[in-house]
């Protein structure tokens, strides 16, 4: 209904005017929003200055140019990162857990870090699994084995994972070395 310009919609609720009504509506406000979202996006784009990892991401499943943007922004330099865990935990992609001598002593500061990578994230592995066969096929697996909380959570950590080395050396996604 969104990307149609004729109303094919309305021959089929002759009879039913409040539905065609609410229909119409609903069409009308989508295309307004769509028309806003492209005016701020390309806005958006005129004014920052992107960077090498902004094209290197856009090569990673489930990152468009939106995410691209805010994983870089957000992220800033990978200087601020001594390895890729500290990197995850940032990006609110591991869990905290406080032990001591391997018993656990309770649990940790779960709202550190950066909620916007943390969206950015969640948001490429639900992209990821929907139009990634290697991504989608991780996804069921880790699925099977837990639940699908559980495996959005990974998918979402293998996928700030890979970011951090395509930011930090500048490179192409890889999926093979992602889901091999």
């Amino acid at each position: 209904m969104k990307q149609r310009r004729e109303n094919h919609v309305a021959p089929l609720l002759h009879g039913q005017e409040d539905l065609a009504l609410s229909g119409e509506v609903s069409k009308e406000t989508i295309d307004f929003l769509s028309d806003q979202i492209t005016r701020i996006e390309s806005l958006v784009f005129k004014r920052v200055k992107l960077r090498k990892p902004f094209q290197c991401l856009l090569s990673m499943p489930g990152v468009g140019k939106i995410l691209s943007l805010t994983i870089m922004l957000e992220t800033g330099t990978m200087d601020r990162f001594a390895n890729v865990g500290n990197f995850t935990s940032y990006c609110r992609k591991v869990p905290s857990s406080w032990t001591s001598n391997d018993k656990k002593k309770g649990k940790g500061n779960t709202k550190n870090g950066n909620k916007y990578l943390a969206w950015a994230f969640s948001e490429a592995a639900e992209y990821a699994r929907r139009h990634n066969d290697l991504a989608r096929s991780f996804f069921n697996r880790k699925a099977a084995k837990t639940n699908k909380a559980v495996a959005y959570c990974a998918l979402g950590h293998k996928l700030a994972r890979a970011a951090y080395y395509i930011m930090r050396d500048q490179v192409d996604f890889d999926e093979q070395k992602l889901f091999a």
